[in-house]
């Protein structure tokens, strides 16, 4: 049986050897101020190296809050061409990771008096629209930012990279379609972050990198991030890796780094393990600068973005909804766990923090396999258990009858706006199969899906044991099951398929660009 989600590596845990043992670097060991290492971080040092070996991931690098220590450590190489050792300072795009710094540059901005949460996003942009005039019309800030704006998320269209980019995209979102009325669902949605980042533009009157820069890179001392390579003269970056046209082995492909420069507020950042640690270090705080006496957002504002979270659903594990920005996630004994992520082609990261333990990790991977490594460490209770002493909602697989399992029988259907503007559209269908779920691509068995209470599903292991990765159908006010909801964006339930398949490829979920 296929791997059954839709971040799932494209490669096989066996596929070729070790990279450490490809490349000959070996890292140091992660150092906290010079004190002791504890067991648990030498058993997160291993488990990575085992990974990378396992899943072929050519580099990582990772920030640690730990019983109020840093530790920091960098692993592999930057390229399998040009290999140079990863540390704490190179950088990586943390793609997704973004989406809080456009949040808290908001949320400074709400502190000016410059922005409003709870007004319009037509109140900012009186031109903007989607395809949907009057939905999109009711559209308001904080719905932007915590997913729920109800319109087509997976909008990438490229309109160049000059300072208008960002603009151009906005106002080419009235052919996006409006799925849903604000405010109903949560549906992972890039181009609302980038209506965001549009919005800071108006109201700074800069550009939306200069004005992250302004508002928190700079003050926040960040000096391994920014949004070009160009802005960070002599740093060494992790180049993306993705597979080879067999699918056999990982291939270097620095073309791969380039994202549309209208995507930058949804997943344009570049940044270090240092510097991700420092961040999550603010975001763990009162609203200073670590270290420092200087307030960047009060004590309500930061309390505001972790909080009061919109709809909820899934993203790859369950979620309370969203804040300002932040994932909320839930967890058995009750602290909520603060988390983000990042996918884009050969670069895929991984952040969570516990602020109730004073707990962050950060990992950044330069491959299109780190999804998988990344799996095993965040989307589980691995991390979580052993440093936040915390667990995922406990999710024990039923069978369910035939009869029950009919509702939710049906095709699928999702879409994306791709660069150049076309749409790619994605079919699968759902089969009740001996108590579970079956989902098929072209009559091919591509996972199975396996309910832990109503609506909600885990994907089992080949094996047949539970696997970590969550998601959710979702019902109409007369009860009707409508979408399907996988890795965070809805697939409309329709009667029978549509569109045909024109690639040759092995049939498999679809993964997210953005996540």
């Amino acid at each position: 049986m296929s791997e059954p989600m839709s971040r799932r590596t494209l490669l096989g845990a066996t596929a070729g050897t070790a990279v450490a043992a490809a490349t000959g670097f070996v890292p140091a060991p992660a150092t906290a101020a010079g004190n002791r290492v504890p067991a648990v971080v030498r058993e997160l040092d291993a488990k990575i190296e085992e990974a990378m070996a396992a899943y072929m991931v050519p580099g990582v690098a990772y920030g640690l809050r730990y019983r109020g220590r840093d530790y920091v450590r960098g692993f592999g190489v930057t390229s399998l061409d040009d290999p140079q050792p990863v540390d704490a300072d190179t950088v990586f795009r943390v793609a997704s990771t973004t989406k809080p710094f456009t949040g808290t540059a908001v949320m400074r901005l709400v502190e000016r008096g410059r922005l409003d949460l709870d007004r319009t996003v037509r109140s900012y942009l009186p031109g903007f629209r989607t395809a949907d005039p009057a939905a999109s019309a009711r559209v308001t800030v904080r719905q932007a930012l915590n997913h729920s704006a109800g319109w087509l998320g997976d909008y990438f269209l490229d309109t160049g990279n000059d300072d208008g980019a960002l603009a151009r995209y906005v106002d080419e979102m009235s052919r996006v379609p409006q799925l849903n009325p604000p405010g109903k669902y949560f549906a992972y949605n890039n181009a609302a972050i980038s209506v965001a980042g549009r919005l800071i533009e108006v109201v700074t009157g800069v550009t939306y990198e200069r004005a992250v820069r302004e508002l928190l890179t700079g003050p926040l001392g960040l000096r391994h991030s920014a949004f070009s390579l160009e802005e960070l003269p002599g740093v060494r970056w992790a180049v993306p890796h993705v597979p080879n046209e067999a699918q056999t082995e990982i291939v270097p492909q620095p073309a791969a780094w380039a994202m549309p420069r209208a995507i930058n507020p949804a997943g344009g950042l570049i940044s270090s393990a240092r510097d991700q640690l420092r961040w999550a270090r603010f975001h763990l705080g009162d609203g200073r600068v670590p270290g420092s006496d200087r307030r960047l957002l009060s004590r309500r504002s930061m309390h505001l973005m972790q909080s009061n979270p919109g709809p909820g659903g899934t993203l790859f594990v369950e979620l309370d909804g969203v804040g300002v920005t932040w994932l909320l996630r839930p967890t058995a004994e009750g602290p909520k766990v603060v988390q983000h992520g990042g996918d884009w082609a050969g670069q895929h990261s991984g952040f969570l923090m516990v602020p109730a333990r004073d707990f962050a990790l950060t990992v950044l991977t330069n491959s299109d396999t780190g999804p998988t490594l990344l799996d095993d460490l965040f989307v589980g209770d691995w991390a979580l258990s052993r440093f936040a002493g915390v667990h995922n909602l406990p999710a024990v697989p039923r069978a369910l009858p035939a009869g029950e399992l009919a509702a939710y029988q049906g095709v699928y259907t999702g879409e994306q706006i791709y660069f150049d503007g076309s749409t790619l559209t994605t079919q699968f269908e759902v089969v009740p199969d001996a108590g579970q779920l079956s989902v098929r691509i072209d009559g091919t068995e591509v996972a199975r899906l396996a309910f832990y209470r109503r609506d909600y599903v885990v994907f089992p292991n080949p094996d047949g044991t539970v696997g970590n990765q969550r998601a959710n159908f979702v019902r109409d006010r007369d009860g009707e099951v409508t979408w399907f909801r996988l890795g965070g964006r809805l697939y409309r339930r329709g009667a029978e398929a549509t569109v045909q398949r024109r690639s040759s490829a092995p049939a498999t979920l679809p993964r997210p660009i953005l996540s």
